[in-house]
């Protein structure tokens, strides 16, 4: 198709970058651009975004991107970060600030719905956990506290969706983004038995219904005159970022796997089953993908970079010191272990527990900073086996994100979980994903293995085996063990 052999760029509106790349037909990289977004933070666990300031980024790095090729796009491939509840009228505009998935005001809420059983009544009806920045917890707390705020809204939505309304006119959310807490995954429609659990039944209306898979809007004036493309312009929303990276990280066997260490840590397993024990874990969620038949088991634990970040921080290290830290301490950081729970709002995978804290133990005055950073960067690699574990991986495992980028902690994670660990050359796998799925909407669907062909592949060190089976042993026993301090 003529219409759709141009470029295609693919934008990934992350929680703290927002980046546009353009992919050619074979999957090349043509032209990037990135900014940066503000997180506004508040007392309390208020984490916020305003969404004038996120569609501008996104109005910069498109036009930078477009302004490079030779010609206008193909079309507008959109993903971007889930959950949060990002409120607009009927016109898309804000109603409030836009409220960040990494939120913790609502941890008490969750807290109290685990004690009484909403947590796993909710689970029973859609396979979903629930954690303080998703939508039911945050509905409700606005339910209580701002009330006003959900009068004047209409729309209840994502990040994704909200900027895909102001471009396009459309409201329109893609499954995927609407599967945590709501959706019943195999119907791929909205549980009122959930919503009722909530006690946010009748909120109901706010919600889009989801979006047929591959659907394709247009860009209308107004998001033509912002983005400096033609008026009509394909567009396509979603899916977002969790399962655009692990499609453009090449997952697409039953089984394959996707670890994105990120700001947060991502473990993904692609599955053809949406069964779930009614007395498991009640953690995580069922993706829906573009095949009506795929899902993705998604755990997507509130560990990852920014907790290696904050380490480093507190010992007067950078990220440009890691690989000299990590080189300095062997495999198990001489005896230093760590819990890795350092957010606010507490850890949501493989487990939900609202009070989750950090810890370090073993440390003496024979330990230096270097086994402290250790510490820290192998209990994340400890929390993504778990979570991996628990999701199912049982073939390939692929990783991205800016963790990715140290050698020294891709070696840990590699012996940690046991296997080859396989890192994209494209580091904008996102970006990728969403390009992917739009050229199969566009009815010109590409090679996904010749798209994914690039990539390094990190072995295990054998010598590290026995030590990281231990490890991994005693860090399961400390988090059974902290969970009963913690109430869950």
């Amino acid at each position: 198709m003529t219409e759709t052999a141009g470029a295609i760029i693919g934008v990934d509106i992350g929680t703290s970058v927002t980046k546009a790349v353009a992919f050619d037909r074979d999957g090349n990289r043509l032209h990037a651009a990135a900014r940066r977004s503000t997180l506004l933070r508040e007392p309390g666990g208020v984490v916020e975004q305003d969404l004038e300031e996120v569609l501008d980024g996104v109005a910069e790095v498109v036009r930078e991107v477009a302004a490079a090729l030779p010609a206008p796009p193909a079309a507008l491939a959109l993903t971007g970060q889930g959950d949060g509840l990002w409120l607009r009228d009927t016109e898309g505009r804000p109603v409030r600030r836009m409220i960040s998935w990494m939120d913790g005001r609502a941890a008490q809420l969750v807290s109290r719905w685990q004690q009484d059983g909403t947590v796993r009544e909710v689970f029973r009806h859609t396979g979903s956990g629930m954690f303080p920045g998703c939508h039911a917890p945050l509905l409700a707390w606005l339910r209580e506290h701002e009330p006003e705020t959900l009068e004047r809204a209409a729309v209840a939505g994502y990040c994704v969706d909200a900027i895909v309304q102001r471009l396009t006119g459309t409201v329109s959310v893609d499954a995927s983004d609407a599967t945590l807490p709501f959706l019943d995954p195999a119907t791929r429609s909205y549980s009122p038995a959930a919503l009722a659990a909530c006690g946010v039944a009748e909120l109901s209306h706010l919600l889009p219904a989801p979006a047929a898979p591959r659907a394709v809007l247009s860009l209308d004036p107004e998001g033509a005159a912002l983005l400096g493309l033609p008026a009509g312009l394909p567009v396509t929303s979603g899916p977002y970022d969790l399962p655009a990276c692990a499609i453009g990280s090449g997952v697409q066997q039953i089984g394959d796997g996707l670890l994105t260490v990120g700001t947060t840590l991502a473990c993904q397993v692609l599955t053809d089953r949406t069964d779930r024990d009614p007395d498991g874990e009640p953690a995580g969620m069922w993706l829906c993908t573009p095949e009506t038949d795929r899902w993705l088991r998604a755990l997507p634990a509130m560990v990852g970079t920014a907790g290696i970040d904050w380490a480093l921080g507190v010992v007067g290290a950078s990220t440009d010191d890691l690989e000299a830290l990590l080189d300095k301490s062997p495999a198990g950081a001489r005896g230093v272990v760590a819990l890795p729970f350092l957010s606010e709002a507490g850890e949501r995978a493989p487990f939900v527990a609202p009070a989750a804290r950090a810890s370090f133990e073993g440390m003496s005055l024979a330990h230096d900073r270097a086994d402290l950073v250790r510490a820290m960067c192998e209990a994340v690699g400890y929390a993504a086996r778990h979570c991996l574990e628990t999701a199912g991986l049982s073939r390939t495992l692929a990783a991205c994100g800016g963790g990715t980028r140290s050698q020294g902690w891709m070696r840990a994670f590699a012996g940690i979980l046991g296997r080859p660990v396989r890192v994209p050359t494209e580091t904008e796998v996102g970006a990728k994903g969403a390009a992917i799925v739009a050229r199969a909407a566009l009815g010109d669907p590409v090679d996904q293995d010749r798209w994914n062909a690039g990539y390094r592949l990190v072995q295990p060190n054998d010598a590290d085996r026995d030590h990281y089976e231990r490890g991994y042993a005693e860090y399961r026993e400390r988090i059974t063990a902290a969970r009963a301090r913690w109430g869950v």
